[in-house]
């Protein structure tokens, strides 16, 4: 990172196989070596990647409570407190010596109204992601803003598949976004990848569709894009979910606004 000059930012799940306090001290290194760069997103992780150390994993209001915590213990250190805490983390007079300048933002990750709510109660940010119906990313932003007030940035995540023919496109969005148009809880409570890959194997070209922007036209994929500007976000950063991410780049990259990375 240091031969570029590129802001950039990390999600991440504290309260399992990160602890708040470990990831605090990452986070302000970070900050301290790229001054101004970092952001900082939390969210109340999936089981996938956070189980695998043995802790059982909680319903999403147990999942939220802990986060909560932990945003207090990483807001306390960051402000340069020496911190103890007792509750679902422990924390024994942990303290942050080297603190950036710069504050780094603590984002908070939502994808559903309820959730976005919850964290606007607490972060300096939002972010959601955007793929199917846009009336439903439309009220995840409202839910945050009418907690956070409108003057908190908001960072979009769209997903989409593009390649050079409409079977193509369709055929890795189905190979790669399956499992995440099951909807529901699957996608947060699944703990292997052949779970994954057994639910994606039931979903069909249109519940893809439902999820995720799918089509060989980059103009329409531009006129979706420029439909989401409309909703007031600061950035709106493209995740192709296929394989193809030179050819991606490559075609893209010259016809992108302002604001999309």
């Amino acid at each position: 990172m240091q031969a570029s000059s590129l802001p950039f930012g990390i999600i991440s799940a504290p309260g399992y196989r990160y602890h708040p306090a470990v990831l605090a001290q990452a986070a302000t290194t970070c900050g301290e070596l790229f001054p101004g760069r970092l952001w900082l997103a939390l969210g109340s992780g999936e089981a996938i990647n956070e189980a695998i150390t043995g802790v059982a994993w909680p319903e999403k209001a147990e999942r939220n409570a802990r986060l909560a915590e932990c945003v207090e213990v990483i807001k306390a250190l960051f402000a340069g407190e020496r911190v103890t805490h007792r509750g679902r983390i422990t924390v024994i007079e942990a303290k942050l010596y080297s603190r950036p300048e710069t504050p780094i933002p603590l984002f908070g990750a939502a994808v559903s109204a309820a959730t976005a709510a919850f964290v606007g109660s607490w972060a300096d940010g939002l972010l959601t992601t955007s793929g199917g119906d846009i009336g439903v990313t439309r009220e995840v932003i409202s839910a945050f803003r009418a907690v956070a007030g409108e003057n908190k940035p908001i960072y979009l995540q769209h997903a989409l598949s593009w390649a050079p023919t409409e079977d193509e496109a369709l055929n890795q969005a189905l190979d790669q976004w399956g499992p995440v148009a099951a909807g529901g809880e699957v996608n947060w409570d699944l703990r292997r990848p052949a779970d994954f890959d057994r639910i994606g194997r039931s979903i069909g070209p249109d519940q893809i569709r439902e999820c995720l922007k799918v089509s060989a036209d980059i103009n329409r994929h531009l006129s979706w894009i420029e439909e989401l500007a409309t909703l007031g976000v600061d950035h709106i950063y493209l995740h192709c979910v296929g394989r193809n991410q030179s050819a991606f780049i490559e075609n893209f990259g010259p016809r992108l606004p302002a604001g999309v990375l």
